[in-house]
Order: structure tokens, then sequence, then C-alpha cells
């Protein structure tokens, strides 16, 4: 059991997707859920989850505000796949009918520590002018059957987009067992290297050798 273990490592993520924006709408609200590869699994926590209805702030910011936890642990025993955070925001039309405001996606944070990402959200568009105004009129706006496909390179490229807000998350990661797998992903201080002094010299040998 024990060299089992020592076979996998761990992510533990703790976090909360914090506020939004989107200065065109209001009454929004978020669905998460997390995009992985085959090796991974959870071992604890939610897999996917839906924030509360939020109204924009009535400031100058004009801010969504969520602040709805996020806790998952995973385990895998390979990087490949390293999850993903997939975003959909919804908000009501015009009618009371629920129609998709944004989708976005962020891998979790690979070192560990505190992070904080502003996510930038996009809406699928309609392919001709005829269509937009049919689904217009029929409430049906464009959007993924699953918003997982977002995650992934196959098929975006036929699909036509529009930038349209951002949400804001915080990610707390713990990351275990991953030096022992041969996985460095502590952040390195590149700004202030330190260099041994004998870096790049041979020390002295022999009779007569000095320093």
């Amino acid at each position: 059991m024990a060299a089992s273990n020592e076979s996998v490592f761990l992510l533990q993520l703790s976090g909360q997707i914090e506020t939004a924006e989107f200065p065109e709408f209001d009454d929004i609200y978020c669905k998460y859920c997390f995009m992985y590869g085959q090796d991974w699994v959870i071992t604890s926590g939610l897999e996917e989850g839906l924030t509360q209805v939020t109204k924009k702030s009535r400031d100058d910011r004009q801010l969504f505000v969520w602040n709805f936890p996020l806790d998952v642990t995973f385990k895998s025993t390979n990087p490949h796949g390293w999850p993903q955070l997939v975003l959909s925001v919804y908000g009501l039309d015009l009618f009371g009918n629920d129609v998709i405001r944004g989708y976005g996606t962020c891998h979790v944070p690979i070192t560990p520590g505190r992070h904080k990402r502003r996510i930038g959200m996009f809406v699928p568009e309609s392919t001709s002018r005829l269509q937009k105004f049919t689904s217009w009129i029929l409430s049906r706006r464009p959007e993924y059957v699953d918003p997982r496909v977002i995650a992934q390179g196959e098929g975006r490229e036929v699909t036509r987009v529009r930038s349209q807000g951002y949400v804001t998350a915080s990610f707390s990661v713990v990351t275990k067992n991953m030096k022992k797998l041969g996985y460095d992903v502590n952040p390195s201080d590149v700004a202030h290297p330190t260099v041994p002094e004998t870096m790049g010299m041979s020390a002295p040998t022999g009779p007569g050798a000095t320093t």
C-alpha cells in the first residue's frame, strides 16, 4: 500500500469564484466544473457546482460578487491533462429565459501557493444575421451542449465567438509527492540567482598548488 501511495501525487485546491464584470447585464449566476485527463481522479470535494444569483454593485466598479468556495483534491500518476476550471455564466433575458452570458476556462495553477486569475469570457455567435435574429426571437441563443468542450482544442477552430466579460477567481494550491516522482513545480528565484564561488573553476591539486 505504501508503494502504491508513492506512485501517485496529490493536488489540493481551495479558493473562490470571487467576482465578475458584465456591465451590460444584471442578475447573473455561474456554473463551474473541472476538466482533467484520464489519469486524474477526484479523491474529495465537488467536481461541479452552481453559485447564487447576484446583482452588480451600484458603485463605479459594477462588480458581481459571488465569493463562491472551491474545494477539491485530485490524484494522478502524471501531469498530462492537468485540471482546468471551466466557467459558464448565465443570466435572464427580456423574456425571463436563462441565456448564456459567457464561457471561460483556465488551468489550475501548477505552482503551490496563493494565486488569482482574471479569466476572459466569451459567447458563441450565430453564423448569419438571420440565425441571430431567429435566436433572439425564440430566446434560443447559441450555446454549447457540454461546456467542457471549451477546455479542448478539437473543433474550436470552427466556432465563431465574441469576447464578453471577465470572472476573477482565487486559488490556494498544495501539492504532495511531486518531487518524489521527478516533477519540480516550485518557482525558482530567477531574479536573484545564487552562483557558487567555485562554479566554472576546478580546485587546484598537486604540489605547489595555491588558493
